[in-house]
C-alpha cells in the first residue's frame, strides 16, 4: 500500500513538472528558428538551421538590452524599497504600543483585498500631476506600495514569535531601539526577508499594465512592455521575439532554482509562528 502511494506521489510530480518545463523547451525551441520553420514546421520540431541571430538581433537592434536594463533597476529598487519599508512598518506595528496600531495593521493588509490593476486610472491621475509619468519613479511607487501589505503579513508572523526578553535585555544594556531592530530582529526574520526579496522581484519583473500606461518613452520601457514593441506593422520576426521571452524568463527560472525552497520556508515558518 505504501508503495503504491509513492507510485502515485512521483508521478502527480512527473506529471506536474512536466507541465512546467515543456513551455520552457518549447520557447527555446522557438526563439531559435526564423519565420519559415515557426509556421512550416511542427511546433517541437528542432530548429534546421539554429538562428543565433536571434538573439543578437533582439539585443541589439530590437533593444532588448535597454530594456533588460531598465527591469533590473524598477524591480531592484522595488524590492529594496519593500524589505526595509516593511520591515521597519511591521516591527513598530507588532512590537511598539501606540493607540492606533491595531488600526494601522488592518489597513495595510486590507491592500491584500485590492487587485493591483483596480487602481490604474486613479494611480494615472496622480502621478500625472504630480509630474512623473515616465520616469521609472511612476513604476517604482506603485510597485513598492501594493508589495508591502503581502510583506507585512508575512514578517508580522516572525515578529509575534520573537522573545520580547531578547530586546528587554538588549535595552538594559543600553541598545537603541534601531540598535536592537537591526542587531536582532533583523537577522531573526531573514527567512521573512528572503521569501519577500523573491514574490516581490517576481511581481514586479512580470507586471506589464503599468509598465504600458505609465512609461511611453522607448528608452525607459520595462522588458514585458519593450518585447511587445517587437511587433512589426507589416512583418514580425517571431524568434527575435521568442528570443526576448526567453532572455525574459531567464532571471525568473535562475531566482526560482536558487531560492524556491527559501519561498516555502519562509511563507510555512511564518504561519505557524503566527
Amino acid at each position: 500500500m505504501r508503495i503504491t502511494k509513492t507510485i502515485i506521489k512521483y508521478f502527480f510530480l512527473i506529471v506536474m513538472a512536466t507541465i512546467q518545463i515543456v513551455p520552457l523547451i518549447w520557447l527555446f525551441l522557438f526563439s531559435l528558428k526564423d519565420n519559415n520553420q515557426i509556421f512550416g514546421k511542427s511546433s517541437f520540431s528542432l530548429p534546421s538551421p539554429v538562428v543565433f541571430e536571434n538573439y543578437s538581433f533582439a539585443f541589439t537592434r530590437g533593444g532588448v538590452g535597454r530594456y533588460f536594463l531598465n527591469s533590473v533597476i524598477v524591480s531592484g529598487l522595488t524590492v529594496f524599497l519593500v524589505v526595509i519599508l516593511s520591515s521597519m512598518v511591521t516591527y513598530a506595528i507588532i512590537r511598539m504600543k501606540w493607540k492606533y496600531q491595531k488600526i494601522a495593521y488592518v489597513y495595510f493588509l486590507m491592500g491584500l483585498m485590492i487587485p493591483i490593476h483596480s487602481g490604474l486610472l486613479p494611480l494615472f491621475i496622480v502621478l500625472k500631476s504630480l509630474g512623473i509619468l515616465n520616469t521609472r519613479i511612476a513604476l517604482i511607487v506603485p510597485y513598492t506600495a501594493f508589495g508591502l501589505s503581502m510583506a507585512i503579513m508575512i514578517i508580522s508572523g516572525f515578529i509575534v514569535a520573537i522573545p520580547r526578553e531578547l530586546e528587554e535585555a538588549a535595552a538594559i544594556d543600553g541598545a537603541s531601539i534601531y540598535r536592537i531592530f537591526y542587531i536582532i530582529v533583523l537577522p531573526l526574520i531573514k527567512p521573512a526577508l528572503a521569501a519577500i526579496t523573491i514574490i516581490t522581484f517576481k511581481n514586479s519583473w512580470n507586471e506589464m499594465m503599468m509598465a504600458t500606461v505609465f512609461i511611453n518613452k522607448p528608452e525607459l520601457k520595462t522588458l514585458t512592455v519593450g518585447i511587445n514593441s517587437l511587433t512589426g506593422e507589416y512583418l514580425t520576426e517571431w524568434g527575435v521575439i521568442g528570443a526576448g521571452l526567453m532572455i525574459a524568463s531567464l532571471p525568473i527560472i535562475i531566482v526560482y532554482l536558487i531560492s524556491s525552497d527559501k519561498i516555502q520556508k519562509g511563507l510555512i515558518a511564518g504561519a505557524v509562528k503566527g
